[in-house]
């Protein structure tokens, strides 16, 4: 990437997608532009943008509104889409049409790409804008996804018939469609991208191949699996012969699983040896001398699954010494020995263990949630179940366990005992907002009742006191469910809600009920962001932002993109100068996926007490890639996470502002309970 150059009245961007920059674009509108885009607010000023004579202003312009998402921009950005005479400010809009995830603007996007003289970049952003929007139809437009779903299969049919030419974006862009829109018949056509002599298109169509669980290519696939130099593509391998049931594939992945020098690929050998389900492999995998925390984890899941209600004497020696490893904090261990064992995991169970540490509760109250499903035939189920439901409510009363109580309930709502709505509406008051929310979502999946509703009416207004709004916004889907005159009041009346999430989530609620339309009610974000903070922000346009992470596992370094995301660096900057980030426990690690980070409770529920706007962007989700953690649209704070490998599900769907530069093999080796010491910004 070319050096930028920050000048008195201009600030130059450099938004890359596919090898792709855009320039200049003064600064007093790029500061207009990004203070529409925090507050959310679509109106004339921005309108007005989208037809400035500069073609640079009219891209950025473009990604705002697909930022804002507001249904009313798509006319303007699908005139845009037509007519502009700029080919960037077109695939722009193209992608900014996709973000807002209209129907209306299928027709339009369709166009693009039948055109089979548009190539480049407009007809790969055409083809994405298109997954998109078929992925977010609701069920009764099921034709109509079928209709978009063709649209891209045929696509990448032509795609196949360049023979590998220059147009790699559009066909990476296009699986990921074709993951999204499901076509019928889309597993030989994804196939075909499995000889490419591109390693990512390669990786991604067996990326496609197997979160569509389509067998088509596995032929090729057991060949990539042992012979393919990319270990991307031999982790993807595995994943589709796993999850299509290719038993053919046993020998080779128990081969892969032990061997395979990349541990990304062990790993999902391992996950897909479980979803064979032939207990043949528990045995090696136990005889496997591995040490790395996270593949230990890994076996013990797949063995769990492959010797469930076994009672293996060699699976539960393997599993006391784990357990001991980690302390029975480990939820993977503990519901392996459990599923193997119901019995005997009862009768071991350390209950000084699991009052000592929440993480010990919150792992066994998952292992305890298996006893709910225990078939009939099985001798022990009535023992087990009654155990297991008394030892949940006993973990109800346990002290100092706050983080690990929405486990507990979680359990406890699965044996469904007497009297257990009135252990949830109970919770409903409890002073922890995580708990709270998690009470009102399990009230929200009982059948209907006055009782429910009225609990859940009086635990509103403890909501406004929150500096999380995880609580209101989960009070309001369970109303939605009561469809009670009272239960609808109390969702309008949310319409006043200070905060711009839980409008907007009243208004969806309001309107999936047959209501009305109340979308003029969700209104823009009162931000806490200045033109101070704007400028701030966009003063690091051009320039090298890295941090440096130091973590108990060793140290990397991250380049931060304040051109692609430049208040979502900022936030992250910021905190980081203030320590936020010191000492926190990196909660998550899943293998071969993400490491993730920033959460001060530990759970993966905490944040900073506020929420960012998410700022979607067109650099895609490789190995390596600084994402912001979401749990919905504009629900960002202070939790990060960094990839493994390519994750092209996530193109478009969360904010990329980083990448790791150095260091990588050290964010391989991160478990989870590794601690972020400390994060410089340089």
């Amino acid at each position: 990437m070319k050096k930028a150059v920050v000048l008195t009245c201009s600030i130059v961007l450099m938004l890359v997608a596919g090898g792709l920059t855009y320039a200049q674009v003064p600064q007093p509108i790029l500061l207009r532009i990004t203070r529409a885009e925090d507050e959310r607010r679509w109106d004339n000023e921005l309108r007005d943008l989208l037809a400035h004579r500069d073609a640079a202003v009219r891209r950025r312009a473009a990604l705002a509104a697909g930022r804002i998402g507001n249904e009313d921009s798509v006319s303007t950005l699908t005139n845009l889409l037509k007519q502009d005479s700029d080919a960037s400010v077109r695939a722009m809009a193209a992608f900014a049409l996709g973000e807002i995830e209209s129907i209306t603007a299928a027709d339009a996007l369709v166009e693009v790409v039948k055109n089979n003289v548009e190539r480049g970049e407009l007809r790969a952003r055409a083809l994405e804008a298109l997954g998109k929007i078929a992925a977010a139809l609701p069920a009764d437009q099921k034709a109509r996804q079928s209709e978009l779903g063709a649209v891209i299969r045929d696509a990448l049919e032509v795609e196949a018939k360049q023979n590998g030419s220059d147009n790699r974006l559009t066909v990476l862009l296009g699986l990921t469609a074709a993951l999204r829109s499901r076509p019928e018949n889309g597993g030989p056509t994804i196939a075909k991208f499995l000889n490419s002599p591109d390693a990512r298109i390669r990786s991604d169509a067996g990326n496609a191949l197997a979160r569509l669980r389509l067998k088509d290519g596995n032929e090729q696939l057991r060949k990539l699996l042992t012979n393919d130099p990319d270990p991307n593509v031999r982790a993807n391998a595995a994943r589709v012969l796993g999850a299509t049931d290719d038993k053919i594939s046993f020998d080779a992945l128990v081969k892969v699983a032990l061997e395979d020098t990349d541990s990304r690929v062990r790993v999902s050998a391992i996950r897909a040896l479980g979803g064979l389900k032939d207990p043949r492999a528990a045995k090696p995998l136990l005889k496997n001398s591995v040490t790395d925390q996270n593949e230990l984890l890994e076996i013990a899941t797949t063995v769990g699954r492959l010797l469930s209600l076994s009672q293996d004497d060699e699976a539960i020696a393997w599993l006391r010494a784990a357990e001991k490893r980690f302390n029975h904090t480990a939820p993977e261990v503990e519901i392996a020995w459990a599923r193997i064992s119901p019995p005997r995991y009862l009768a071991e169970l350390d209950q000084k263990a699991i009052t000592a540490d929440w993480h010990a509760t919150a792992a066994v109250a998952n292992a305890l949630t298996e006893f709910a499903t225990l078939p009939e035939g099985f001798s022990k189920k009535d023992f087990a179940v009654t155990s297991g439901r008394e030892l949940l409510q006993k973990m109800l009363e346990f002290k100092n366990v706050d983080p690990a109580i929405p486990d507990v309930l979680r359990a406890f709502m699965a044996f469904k005992p007497i009297g257990f709505q009135e252990v949830m509406i109970a919770h409903l008051q409890h002073p922890d907002v995580i708990v709270r929310a998690t009470a009102a979502d399990l009230l929200g999946n009982e059948p209907p009742n006055p009782a429910i509703t009225q609990a859940l009416i009086a635990a509103w207004s403890r909501t406004t006191k929150d500096s999380l709004n995880d609580a209101a916004l989960s009070i309001l889907d369970s109303l939605g469910k009561q469809k009670t005159p009272a239960a609808n009041d109390a969702i309008k009346a949310a319409l006043d809600s200070l905060d711009y999430l839980v409008r907007r989530r009243a208004v969806a609620v309001l309107k999936a009920n047959g209501l009305g339309d109340f979308s003029a009610r969700i209104g823009t974000v009162k931000t806490r962001n200045t033109d101070a903070d704007y400028r701030r922000a966009l003063a690091r346009t051009g320039k090298k932002v890295q941090a440096a992470v130091t973590t108990s596992r060793g140290s990397f370094t991250m380049e931060l993109l304040p051109s692609d995301a430049p208040l979502t660096v900022d936030n992250f900057v910021q905190l980081a100068r203030r320590n936020y980030f010191n000492g926190i426990t990196i909660h998550r690690v899943v293998p071969n996926f993400v490491i993730q980070d920033g959460d001060p409770r530990g759970d993966g529920n905490g944040g900073p007490g506020y929420q960012i706007r998410y700022e979607i962007n067109q650099v895609l989700y490789d190995r390596a890639v600084l994402g912001m953690a979401l749990s919905g649209k504009d629900t960002g704070g202070s939790q990060w996470f960094v990839t493994h490998a390519p994750q092209p599900h996530l193109d478009g769907g969360y904010t990329v502002f980083g990448r790791v530069i150095a260091g990588m093999e050290v964010v391989d080796k991160i478990s989870r309970g590794d601690v972020v010491k400390s994060i410089a910004i340089r």
